[in-house]
């Protein structure tokens, strides 16, 4: 396939610099956000799932694409799949003893991760933002972040299609004298607030910074502190939801809530 996905292209970044945390930090990232095609032995039965495993002289391993067309070209023949995204199947793997095959001998991206890897990267996911309260005395443009942060945070609010609006990047003065930076989030979905600290979280994580840290706000359109975040920040507008569809049977793992049970 001519057409670099994604995740070909940290994967490409990763192996071009194997000494750089942060590329194989953004790999990861882009792994567990991916959506993959995981290779089932079956047909999915209700909420269960029995994948393909892989077995080698000391591992084992599920099979897993980012693409279906090219879990199509590995198999070479009509095949059950579930769609599940990476950091899902990092969770239901976590414990399990299990690695993942990526893209095997389709893609140049393809990969072996063992369920060591799986392991951390399902841990890391669950690191979740602490949650405080401080008044801000005023706010200025963004300054000394690095652009590795900046770009971890574009590429992460591109998943969060539908949460909210926009968001601006500014620098923040409380009134204890602290300095720090807040990403400030307009027009929040109800409900949708905590998994948005949680994206900005893994950005932070993802992006390889040592010791970083990036404060989260939400503000309604008509608050006056949105007024000072767009003269101040730097606006970031997050992607619309996309559009309602004919009501289809929910597949297994479709439901991130609910995840599928392994067979």
């Amino acid at each position: 396939m001519s057409d670099m996905t994604p995740l070909d292209q940290a994967h490409a970044a990763m192996e071009a610099a194997p000494q750089d945390d942060a590329a194989r930090l953004r790999f990861y990232e882009r792994l567990a956000d991916a959506e993959l095609f995981l290779l089932l032995e079956k047909e999915p039965e209700n909420d269960r799932i029995a994948p393909e495993i892989f077995d080698t002289s000391d591992a084992r391993f599920v099979l897993v694409f980012d693409t279906e067309e090219r879990l199509a070209q590995f198999v070479g023949r009509v095949a059950p799949y579930a769609a599940l995204s990476g950091r899902v199947i990092a969770n239901m793997l976590s414990e399990q003893g299990i690695g993942l095959a990526v893209n095997p001998d389709v893609a140049p991206s393809a990969i072996l991760i063992p369920h060591e890897a799986l392991g951390w990267l399902a841990e890391t996911l669950t690191h979740a933002p602490d949650e405080v309260e401080a008044k801000i005395a005023h706010f200025e443009a963004p300054a000394g972040l690095p652009e590795a942060l900046i770009t971890a945070l574009d590429a992460k609010l591109s998943t969060t299609a539908g949460l909210a609006k926009m968001a601006y990047l500014v620098g923040t003065t409380y009134e204890n004298g602290m300095r720090s930076h807040m990403l400030g989030f307009v027009e929040v979905v109800p409900g949708a607030e905590g998994a948005l600290a949680k994206a900005v979280n893994e950005a932070l994580t993802f992006s390889g910074i040592e010791a970083g840290a990036l404060d989260v706000g939400f503000f309604a359109a008509n608050d006056p502190v949105a007024g000072q975040l767009a003269r101040a920040g730097l606006r970031f507008d997050l992607p619309s939801p996309p559009e309602a569809q004919e009501y289809k049977p929910v597949a297994p793992g479709s439901d991130p809530d609910k995840p599928p049970m392994l067979r």
